[in-house]
């Protein structure tokens, strides 16, 4: 598996939303994408790093990005931890991990000293032609919209 950098290209993806509709990378042609990958629907660091998207949603859609979610979890828990936390954008259940292993965010982690496999809170942000412009992988939950525009600032 080849390690994505930024300036590659972006693996197209397709995966089914908390609404049962379709979202694939090439919807979004024209348009910035914040790609981000989480663990777990309702767990506290998810909820702070959606729920930061969802109250500067309207900020990020001024600046011409569209938000796209993905974790394992079911459409079902996806429908659920949008609903409950009225979350405007698209979370993928992507449960076969396909999206999730393209990416690259699929990794050994450690918790109190012990090993297991899982998502790495990773975002990608994806420029108007497919491209890979930043990658953010030490992610500020609780602060994650600044740190997407003061990234791109620089």
């Amino acid at each position: 598996m080849v390690e994505l950098k930024e300036g590659m290209k972006a693996p197209a993806f397709e995966g089914i939303d908390q609404d049962g509709k379709t979202v694939k990378l090439s919807d979004f042609k024209g348009k910035k994408v914040v790609l981000y990958f989480y663990p777990k629907d309702n767990t506290p660091g998810c909820t702070a790093e959606a729920c930061n998207l969802r109250d500067n949603y309207g900020d990020l859609i001024k600046k011409g990005f569209a938000i796209v979610g993905v974790s394992g979890d079911s459409e079902k828990s996806h429908k659920g931890f949008a609903g409950k936390y009225s979350l405007p954008f698209s979370l993928i259940a992507d449960d076969s991990k396909k999206i999730i292993n393209d990416y690259g965010v699929w990794k050994e982690k450690s918790l109190y000293g012990k090993t297991y496999f899982g998502i790495v809170r990773t975002t990608f942000i994806i420029d108007e032609k497919g491209n890979i412009e930043k990658i953010i992988s030490k992610v500020e939950t609780s602060n994650h919209t600044e740190q997407i525009f003061k990234l791109l600032k620089q």
